[in-house]
């Protein structure tokens, strides 16, 4: 997985592209908590994501509860395979999808 940060004076953007699983998770959860540790208002960008298993919506779980503290978070772009996955989990009624 590739994980691009971009920021502007209201938000960082994380792009991300490729497949987020129990490989690749950590690295997102890892820039969530100390690369990006000083933003208050997160956009994850999941064009390019193919594929998310557990171990990555346990990543966006905890950056939802972490947002919610100081800002906040939201997806945008999500492909139809990975919605498929945050709506029979029930992430899609817990997470903001733009």
């Amino acid at each position: 997985m590739t994980i691009e940060i971009k920021r502007n004076a209201e938000e960082t953007i994380i792009e991300l592209e490729g497949r987020l699983d129990t490989t690749t998770a950590p690295a997102l959860d890892k820039t969530i908590n100390n690369d990006i540790s000083d933003t208050k208002n997160l956009v994850l960008d999941m064009k390019k994501l193919e594929y998310i298993s557990s171990a990555g919506l346990r990543v966006l779980l905890a950056a939802q509860k972490k947002m919610l503290k100081i800002g906040s978070m939201k997806l945008i772009n999500v492909c139809e395979d990975v919605m498929e996955v945050l709506e029979m989990t029930g992430f899609a009624d817990i997470l903001t999808i733009a």
